[in-house]
C-alpha cells in the first residue's frame, strides 16, 4: 500500500505542501506545466531550495505580477491581492481547465472548506462568500498545485501527525486576530483533524493548509510502521526557533494478510 505521512509539527500552507509534494515526484517541471492548463494568468511560480534552520527545503512562491491581461473586469476595480472571486468562480476555473479529472474534484473538495468556513465566520451563504484568501491567485495556484501533486504520487492512504499552530496574534485585512485565525479553527471544527497549539508566537496553519489536510488525511495520528522510500521538505516563510517545514514521507506498508 502506497502511503504519504505529513508531518505537520511546524503546521501546513499551500506553499510548504507544494514545496513537499513536489519534492516526491521526479520531474522538476511538472507542476509548472501542469498548472499551464489553468487558463490564470498574472503569475509565475519562483521555484527555490531554501535553508530553514539548517534543514534544506524547496520553497514554492506564487509571485503575483501586476499586469492582468485577461481580468478586465476585475483590474480596474480591485487592487491584485485582492481580486474577489467567490466558489462559482473557483469552481468555474477549476472545471474549464484541462487538468486530470481526479485533481479537479480534489481541488473543488478542498475550496469547499475553505468556502463553508469562510461563510461561517462571516455569516454569508456560501455564494456571497469573496474569499480575499481563496479567490486570490495564490490560493488558486496552491490548492490547485497540489491536488496536481497528489493525484500524479497517487498514494493508497494519506496521513498526518497531529496538527501544530502557533498563539498570539496576526495582522489580517480585518485588523488584529487570534491565532488559529477563525477559518482555520472552523475548517479544523467540521473535520476529523486532531489539532493543538504549541508555545510558537505566530500563525503556522493557514486555511488552505487547514483545508489541504483536513480533505486528504484519513487519521492522525504518530506514524505508523512504514518503509519510507522518499521523504519532500516544503519550506514556509517564516524563520522560527522550530523548521518551518513540512516533512512529508512516501512509502510501503505492507498489507496484513488475512488469516
Amino acid at each position: 500500500m502506497k502511503v504519504l505521512y505529513f508531518d505537520c509539527s511546524s503546521g501546513i500552507s499551500g506553499n510548504m505542501t507544494l514545496g513537499a509534494l513536489s519534492e516526491l515526484i521526479d520531474d522538476p517541471d511538472y507542476l509548472v506545466n501542469e498548472l499551464k492548463k489553468l487558463n490564470v494568468d498574472g503569475y509565475h511560480l519562483h521555484i527555490s531550495k531554501e535553508k530553514k534552520n539548517g534543514i534544506t527545503g524547496t520553497y514554492v512562491d506564487v509571485h503575483l505580477e501586476h499586469e492582468h491581461h485577461h481580468d478586465h473586469e476585475h483590474v480596474h476595480h480591485h487592487h491584485h491581492h485582492h481580486e474577489h472571486r467567490n466558489l462559482f468562480d473557483v469552481n468555474k476555473i477549476i472545471d474549464e481547465s484541462e487538468i486530470d479529472e481526479k485533481a479537479k474534484d480534489l481541488a473543488k473538495r478542498i475550496f469547499l472548506r475553505v468556502a463553508k468556513a469562510e461563510s461561517k465566520v462571516h455569516n454569508e451563504t456560501l455564494e456571497n462568500v469573496h474569499f480575499h484568501e481563496v479567490g486570490a491567485i495564490d490560493s488558486i495556484v496552491d490548492i490547485i498545485g497540489t491536488a496536481i501533486l497528489l493525484c500524479k504520487i497517487n498514494p493508497d492512504v494519506i496521513y498526518s501527525s497531529v496538527v501544530n499552530d502557533g498563539y498570539g496574534f496576526i495582522e489580517c485585512a480585518h485588523g488584529m486576530i487570534s491565532v488559529p485565525v477563525p477559518a482555520t479553527s472552523e475548517i479544523f471544527a467540521a473535520s476529523n483533524a486532531i489539532t493543538r497549539q504549541i508555545d510558537v508566537d505566530t500563525e503556522l496553519v493557514t486555511p488552505t493548509g487547514a483545508a489541504i489536510i483536513t480533505e486528504i488525511a484519513s487519521e492522525f495520528t504518530t506514524m505508523p510502521a512504514m518503509n519510507v522510500q522518499k521523504v519532500g521538505w516544503g519550506t514556509g516563510t517564516k524563520d522560527l526557533v522550530i523548521p518551518n517545514v513540512l516533512k512529508v514521507s512516501l512509502g510501503e506498508i505492507k498489507k496484513k494478510t488475512k488469516l
